[in-house]
């Protein structure tokens, strides 16, 4: 089967030519478009998130000779979660090759986060199973360049992170307000307020909640951090 032109191009930012272009074809495709004559991203994403793994725990050793497991893990998990396959999938525009079913495209499915990360493990897996697992540890590593090197700045949770500093200085959980909410609804945009018992806020703007909580609290604790220096 021969690839589209998009699909081509998508090639070209992935870093792969696939030699055979159906484990493309299946990685981009998802469950609301799928029939008993096309198979959907489902096994490969399954997949991916394994061969992901094996490349960030080497990636991450072989970084920093002389980290403990106490450590690596959650640089690890700083690497592999769904909002990180999303930022990176984001970067090649993989949303756009996405192959979706009629109501995924009318909610928004090219932007929603947790469908791109599935996508991205998916495209991994489509590459191990095409070329083997050295391609796909060279174009993984590649992909998420400067994050393996940089993981340390965003190993923690920034919500578990900011909640840990109010506990050190015996104040209540942080607490998160919806300020706003804009956009259709197939594509919501969400303001968040976080606020600390001491009266410190920040607020963040991101097409879901989760990730507005999580950039407010990060905003907040850069902040805090820049007061102590």
């Amino acid at each position: 089967m021969k690839l589209s032109g998009p699909l081509r191009a998508f090639e070209d930012r992935l870093g792969h030519t696939f030699a055979k272009p159906d484990h493309l074809i299946r990685a981009v495709t998802h469950s609301s478009i799928s029939s008993p004559h096309r198979d959907d991203n489902q096994r490969l994403e399954f997949l991916g998130d394994r061969v992901l793994g094996l490349v960030m725990a080497e990636a991450l050793l072989n970084a920093d000779v002389n980290a403990a497991e106490g450590l690596l893990a959650p640089r690890f998990n700083a690497l592999v979660r769904k909002e990180t396959c999303a930022d990176v999938a984001r970067q090649i525009d993989l949303g756009a090759v996405l192959k979706l079913g009629r109501s995924e495209m009318l909610t928004g499915g090219r932007r929603k986060e947790a469908l791109l990360a599935d996508a991205m493990e998916a495209v991994i897996a489509a590459v191990y199973v095409d070329a083997g697992f050295d391609v796909a540890r060279d174009i993984v590593v590649a992909l998420w360049g400067d994050r393996i090197i940089n993981v340390e700045e965003d190993a923690r949770d920034p919500k578990t992170a900011l909640q840990e500093f109010a506990q050190g200085q015996g104040e209540q959980p942080p607490k998160y307000t919806e300020v706003s909410r804009s956009g259709p609804d197939h594509a919501p945009v969400f303001t968040i307020e976080v606020k600390l018992q001491s009266g410190a806020t920040e607020q963040a703007t991101a097409t879901s909640k989760r990730q507005a909580e999580q950039a407010a609290a990060k905003a907040l604790l850069t902040r805090i951090k820049g007061q102590e220096k």
